[in-house]
């Protein structure tokens, strides 16, 4: 009766150390977050049938932010300076888009409520902090995760545009 059993755990075992040793078994490029597609279409009713429209940015501050530290941390991965560097060199790149998103928490004059520079507990840290905080944290975060992820599945920089 235990044959069958042995026999499953010696191939299951077999497979498992085949994958350890070829180096092409790994996640690789299934691990890339793919990149918006450029010639997506914007409104279709808008326009004739079969007529590409152009690639407009993402209208939310916070995704057009996630979306240029995608693009910048891929573009940078390949360089040879640490990562935390890399991701830095990133988050600078996007300062415009981090700009419009914090600008965004600003209260508008004459509002009521808590203003983006009252701090407040962090939801992560429990530690005082201030929307444009976060929004500067999150952004190192999400870069240094793209850089990461860069390299670690080789993934492909975004194609670069033809403007």
């Amino acid at each position: 009766m235990r044959a069958p059993y042995f026999i499953a755990a010696l191939a299951l075992t077999t497979l498992a150390v085949a994958a350890c040793s070829n180096p092409d078994a790994g996640a690789g490029p299934r691990i890339c977050t793919p990149f918006a597609d450029a010639s997506a279409k914007v409104d279709a009713a808008a326009s004739p049938p079969g007529a590409a429209q152009p690639f407009q940015a993402p209208v939310d501050p916070a995704a057009a932010l996630d979306d240029c530290l995608h693009r910048w941390s891929y573009t940078l991965a390949a360089a040879s300076d640490r990562a935390q560097d890399v991701a830095q060199a990133a988050v600078a790149a996007c300062t415009p888009a981090l700009t419009r998103w914090n600008q965004q928490t600003l209260a508008p004059p004459g509002a009521r409520g808590r203003g983006a520079a009252e701090a407040a507990p962090s939801l992560l840290t429990g530690q005082a902090t201030t929307p444009i905080a976060e929004h500067y944290n999150y952004a190192q975060a999400r870069a240094l995760f793209y850089v990461v992820q860069g390299r670690a599945g080789k993934c492909p920089p975004p194609a670069a545009s033809a403007k």
